[in-house]
């Protein structure tokens, strides 16, 4: 089992800013993760303004501290959607893609993290609610623009099950990666998204082969609100049954734990979690 950490675990340091990503990696390695996941920000080392060298020296650094870079996240989308009602925020949100894809190939890294599109979402009380077809109309014209720049930079393209009110079931999702006929598109899986409005290991068992990594969390259902996710193994997620599904698929791919915002003693809690997972897996 490839055991990684999201950036986005690391809480700021003392002095509010955002952990050293080169510290980030070694903290995730002397832990016991696999890998890390970086994210690409509005600013920072990781960021629209990297440029090849700085991202080839993360690499690197990474190499040496013997961590793997397999996948990559970034919460841009939020700001500039695929699928916003506005034809230039569409736009933009391609080119941000593609130069996250660029980021990507510098790295390294394998699976970027892609954001679709959103009906809406209750994180952004600003967005007014897009009618469901026009957002799948609009998903999918960005990710056909989208899809021939990560074929040529053979990077993965995988479409996150997340909080967006759009790709609500596994049989829309599958249809939906489907309808590209690239083995470049696939999913990005999260477990803990699922709970609110169906069960994770149905997924799996319908997106199967389309799996190209995974995030793991937990969720209480009887919460129904964003405040429902909590630690690993604290929530509602079947476990047992979740790595028993992932192991009948043949699933190799990177595990993930996600947990936004950082807190502290996070990351120290989640790898625990993880190596009881793995025994999970293992069977």
């Amino acid at each position: 089992m490839l055991k990684g950490i999201n950036y986005w675990a690391f809480p700021p340091g003392k002095d509010g800013k955002p952990v050293d990503v080169i510290v980030a990696m070694k903290i995730a390695k002397d832990l016991g993760y696999d890998a890390i996941e970086l994210t690409v920000e509005n600013s920072g080392t990781i960021s629209l303004e990297t440029t090849k060298d700085t991202a080839e020296n993360v690499r690197k650094k990474a190499d040496e501290l013997g961590i793997k870079l397999v996948t990559l996240a970034s919460g841009l989308a939020w700001g500039a959607s695929p699928t916003d009602p506005r034809e230039d925020v569409r736009e933009k949100a391609v080119e941000n893609y593609k130069k996250i894809v660029d980021i990507a190939s510098w790295l390294g890294v394998e699976t970027i993290l892609y954001l679709p599109g959103m009906v809406s979402a209750v994180f952004i009380p600003d967005f007014t609610p897009q009618l469901y077809t026009d957002v799948d109309r609009w998903a999918k014209e960005a990710l056909k623009k989208l899809l021939p720049h990560a074929e040529k930079n053979k990077v993965k393209i995988g479409i996150e099950n997340v909080w967006n009110r759009y790709l609500l079931s596994p049989v829309e999702m599958k249809d939906f990666i489907d309808y590209f006929d690239s083995p470049y598109v696939g999913s990005y899986f999260d477990v803990g998204n699922v709970m609110l409005y169906g069960h994770p290991e149905h997924w799996i068992k319908i997106l199967s082969k389309r799996i190209f990594a995974v995030h793991l969390k937990d969720f209480r259902v009887d919460v129904g609100n964003l405040n429902g996710f909590v630690d690993l193994l604290d929530g509602d997620v079947n476990y047992p049954t979740v790595m028993k599904t992932f192991r009948e698929i043949q699933y190799s791919g990177p595990f993930t734990s996600e947990i936004v915002p950082g807190k502290l003693g996070a990351v120290e809690k989640a790898i625990a979690s993880m190596k009881l997972i793995e025994r999970m897996l293992e069977g």
